[in-house]
């Protein structure tokens, strides 16, 4: 049996103490959260990396009014130096998918830039996808933030009243899965079929086939069980509109 190549990518996601609209956004700021959940294969590992950072700065109110993270809160969090070994290992040689993408990166090179022994710079480090550039390539002219993208794919935001690190990831990682994996058409609400009515389940012409010399490859429990976690995922960004799910009676729920 020939081996599956592994491709490794991290959706992350950070919050931060402000930004500086005079020039570069992180300078004179600080990361205070970082959240990132893997991906192997087009799969949700369940591995997450997920912190809250005290910042050598005070977080700015109208950042807290976006997140809710508030200065007393982080009073007793480490500091990006205590944390960066663990992160540098959770994002090292990945796919990093990031919504806006030099922003995360901006602020994640620039704390790296003050520790003792810096790791090399994000790019060095790892490949960077910026999941807002690939949307509005898709969706040019529309909005295209996180919760324009859940709206039109069918994606349940409703836990998002804030903005927060971890949460933002899985949800973006839900978006961004989406976005590539070619249901698009079938998924978005822009995209309903002209013609609803037509009966996809009809048949056409039946044709015979000579069997007799096939070979049967049956699934294995393994191969069974991914592909009822796929149906499990179409019926429910689908909302509940898996045709073969109710054709079949499928344990969907």
């Amino acid at each position: 049996m020939l081996e599956q190549e592994i491709h490794r990518q991290v959706v992350l996601d950070t919050e931060t103490t402000g930004m500086n609209f005079n020039g570069a956004p992180h300078i004179g700021h600080n990361i205070i959260e970082i959240g990132a959940v893997e991906v192997i294969n087009r799969r949700l590992t369940g591995r997450t990396f997920h912190v809250y950072i005290k910042p050598p700065r005070e977080v700015e109110e109208e950042a807290i009014k976006v997140h809710g993270i508030t200065n007393e809160f982080l009073q007793d969090k480490p500091s990006f130096a205590e944390i960066v070994d663990e992160f540098v290992a959770f994002i090292k040689g990945a796919e990093l998918v990031i919504h806006n993408a030099p922003f995360d990166v901006g602020f994640m090179d620039h704390e790296f830039s003050f520790l003792a022994n810096p790791p090399p710079k994000t790019a060095e480090m790892c490949t960077v996808t910026d999941s807002l550039a690939l949307a509005r390539k898709m969706y040019p002219g529309k909005r295209n933030n996180l919760d324009a993208l859940c709206d039109r794919l069918g994606i349940d935001n409703s836990k998002r009243v804030l903005h927060g690190a971890l949460l933002d990831a899985e949800i973006l990682a839900d978006v961004f899965l989406m976005m590539t994996g070619g249901q698009i058409a079938l998924l978005a609400e822009e995209e309903h079929d002209e013609n609803p009515q037509v009966d996809l389940l009809e048949e056409g012409p039946k044709i015979a086939f000579d069997t007799s010399n096939s070979v049967i490859l049956k699934a294995d429990e393994s191969e069974l069980e991914a592909h009822q976690l796929f149906l499990k995922l179409l019926y429910k960004k689908s909302k509940k509109n898996c045709i073969w799910g109710k054709r079949d009676n499928l344990d969907l729920e």
